[in-house]
């Protein structure tokens, strides 16, 4: 059990455009904020304790100073507050009529296709986010059945989880926050799942061994920085799902890393300029040929 405190950032946002509430809140993703809250003014974010995040938000207030200000109020939330906190904030959710995500505390929907039941600790990624939501939807347009399935930047493990009661074979989920790691663990339980092998780290622990389906939803620096170690595990015909950035300009620049590593995108959905990018292994030129 994780016994730190975390810290609540109350952001109220400047900015004109919706997108610079977004803009801040990839931002405030990649330096370990792990959990967003809407509010009227701006938003709520949640990282656990530590002493340089100041200097770090700084930063970013420097880099969007021309585009937007924000201000903010900081509190300590104990340990022991965070899941009544999270209990009266999470809502059930429902993708497309067919997938509907609970919390332990909420009843049973045995009508739909696929329920998944997530402990919304503190650990990203119960489905609210557009990045999850658009990733789920892509998946259930997926066949799944006897696929062998990695999911990179796991958090929960909402997304194993579902490819797992879609029929994948076997799924390795990797993340390199101990918190989502544990919440993975804890939620493939709660579920009955057991073909799921978490682990805790980055592309450096990716099993050498060939999977269908890679499932990415993390942020664009991390992607770019990974795709090339995705392609050496990915099947010769297998899809990967990438998301966790924004259509523009983001989805451009995926698109041309992906394509140098051998990965032709094929479609891909938006929500509020986040999107979620299907990407299939391009053939191979063949070094004999016929005379």
């Amino acid at each position: 059990m994780n016994n730190m405190d975390y810290q609540e950032y109350n952001f109220a946002v400047s900015g004109t455009e919706d997108f610079h509430k977004d803009l801040l809140i990839d931002s405030l993703s990649t330096i370990g904020f792990d959990t967003f809250e809407d509010t009227d003014e701006g938003f709520k974010a949640y990282i656990p304790q530590r002493e340089t995040i100041n200097r770090q938000i700084k930063e970013i207030a420097e880099q969007f100073s021309e585009m937007f200000t924000f201000s903010y109020e900081v509190k300590i939330i104990p340990h022991q507050n965070w899941n009544e906190l999270w209990e009266s904030n999470f809502e059930p959710l429902s993708i497309n009529d067919r997938c509907y995500i609970r919390a332990t505390f909420h009843d049973p929907h045995p009508e739909f296709d696929y329920e998944i039941v997530v402990d919304p600790k503190m650990a990203f990624g119960t489905g609210h986010h557009q990045t999850t939501a658009l990733m789920m939807e892509l998946m259930m347009e997926t066949d799944f059945k006897d696929k062998k399935v990695l999911d990179m930047g796991c958090g929960t493990g909402i997304l194993a989880i579902l490819a797992s009661r879609m029929g994948a074979s076997e799924i390795v989920a990797i993340d390199y926050d101990k918190i989502c790691f544990e919440s993975t663990i804890e939620n493939s339980n709660l579920n009955k799942v057991s073909n799921i092998l978490p682990l805790c780290g980055s592309k450096e622990i990716i099993p050498n061994t060939k999977f269908d389906i890679i499932i990415a939803n993390i942020n664009r620096n991390i992607l770019l920085d990974q795709i090339d170690r995705y392609c050496e595990v990915l099947s010769a015909e297998g899809i990967i799902f990438f998301s966790g950035f924004y259509e523009d300009p983001d989805l451009l620049i995926i698109s041309e890393k992906s394509k140098t590593a051998g990965l032709q995108h094929n479609l891909h959905r938006t929500k509020n300029n986040w999107v979620a990018a299907k990407f299939h292994q391009m053939p191979k030129p063949h070094d004999n040929c016929i005379l």
